[in-house]
């Protein structure tokens, strides 16, 4: 009876012991197997096969991991105090580097995330992080990547979602605009008259070789003008335009010479 016992409890602790072994991995995971402490190899996904007390296993997410990296006190290099947060998104392509090579790589990325949105970002101006977003965002990304990739992890893209400035230099900036704004202003005006200058230089030049285009320009202003009956207008009469007449009556008979 005794003897009967122990085989049973033998039965169900290695029944217990089969069913424990078995473990199921989904398709975006995979499992570093240890065997006794020394690194054995990656399984899954699917159904696989861990021997109790003599593997251990440690599950690795692969899909992108969504970072939202804290806001950050960086001083520009014109020396203007912003925050600064950005988002990251990595995945693990080497689980093995990921569990062996850093303690615990998640921390490690968002750490070094900081970091460095601190050190970019700090080497420029301000107009630079609100005009160039796409360049600052790449240079993020590629000294991440470039840093994480001893740890099996590949960084696909940095944004950079805020630039937070206080109140006082947001007037300073509000200030800027309008004046550049003034300024484009008065330098197109001051455009827009050497230009028309330029027109009436060349149309008076070109009148001044064709005097009867003269004559027929103050025909037309004759004309234009007679249209008005509001007032009296006294227009000068060029002796240009009386010297044909002249010139008739010199040649009738009779005319004084």
């Amino acid at each position: 009876m005794i003897w009967d016992f122990g085989l049973g409890g033998v039965l169900v602790l290695v029944a217990i012991l089969v069913i424990a072994s078995f473990r199921i991995l989904r398709e975006y995971e995979r499992g570093v197997v240890f065997m006794l402490g020394r690194f054995w190899k990656v399984k899954g996904p699917g159904l696989i096969v861990v021997i109790p007390g003599i593997q251990q296993m440690v599950r690795v997410d692969l899909r992108t991991v969504v970072m939202d990296v804290p806001s950050q006190d960086v001083i520009s290099r014109d020396n203007v105090s912003v925050r600064v947060n950005a988002v990251i998104y990595f995945r693990v392509i080497d689980p093995q580097k990921a569990i062996i090579q850093v303690d615990n790589f998640y921390e490690a990325t968002s750490q070094l995330a900081q970091t460095t949105l601190r050190a970019v970002l700090g080497k420029h101006e301000l107009d630079e992080m609100l005009a160039e977003r796409d360049k600052l965002n790449l240079d993020i990304q590629n000294i991440l990547d470039a840093q994480t990739d001893a740890w099996g992890i590949k960084v696909a893209n940095v944004e950079i979602k805020h630039v937070d400035i206080n109140e006082s230099m947001v007037r300073a900036i509000a200030q800027q605009a309008e004046a550049e704004r003034t300024r484009r202003a008065k330098v197109i005006h001051a455009e827009g008259e050497q230009q028309a200058a330029q027109k009436l230089l060349e149309a008076a030049q070109l009148l001044a070789q064709q005097p009867q285009a003269m004559q027929l320009r103050y025909l037309q202003t004759l004309s234009s003008i007679a249209g008005d009956k509001s007032s009296t207008i006294v227009f000068p009469l060029p002796m240009d335009m009386l010297s044909p007449l002249f010139d008739l009556l010199k040649k009738k008979p009779g005319a004084p010479g």
